[in-house]
């Protein structure tokens, strides 16, 4: 049985990741981002990551340490993703099955609230990360051109789909 705060993210700025600041999450004590990938980091299928995320990814990088965190069974994709950033990564996660996320927090030395749950969608990252004690962000979906979504069916219905749960405004 899913419990309703478990569908509420702790932050759900409205943003993509590109535009999400780092202050209030640094502010928070935040040491670690586990971030999705698809359509969190990237649009599509595709590998190269848009300009604006690099550059936030970059940025990041520079405060936290960072793990990516996908459900996406190719190991190569993924796997080329975190190459260009020199980072960690997780495939064939299985969100929001736990035992992935189990796996890669215990090679870190950060409490679970230390770390954040980043992604785009509320019944796999959001859904997870609470579970487990994690600061979970809901970003919006990006485009190919890395600004938001404007027609993310998915996570519209996840919306919907959590109030009638009763999760609230999520």
């Amino acid at each position: 049985m899913i419990r309703r705060d478990w569908l509420r993210p702790d932050w759900d700025p409205g943003l993509t990741l590109a535009h999400l600041p780092l202050e209030p999450l640094l502010g928070r004590g935040i040491k670690t981002l586990l971030l999705d990938v698809d359509r969190t980091l990237l649009p599509g299928r595709d590998v190269e990551l848009p300009a604006s995320v690099l550059h936030w990814v970059q940025s990041a990088q520079r405060h936290t340490y960072l793990h990516l965190i996908s459900n996406n069974p190719s190991r190569q994709r993924i796997g080329a993703v975190a190459d260009q950033l020199g980072i960690g990564f997780t495939s064939s996660a299985a969100k929001p099955r736990r035992g992935a996320i189990r796996r890669v927090m215990q090679t870190l030395e950060v409490r679970p609230d230390q770390i954040a749950m980043v992604g785009d969608r509320l019944f796999t990252d959001v859904l997870v990360g609470n579970r487990l004690g994690l600061f979970t962000v809901l970003v919006r979906p990006l485009s190919a051109d890395g600004s938001p979504c404007r027609h993310d069916r998915v996570q519209v219905f996840e919306r919907q789909l959590a109030r009638w749960l009763g999760a609230g405004h999520a």
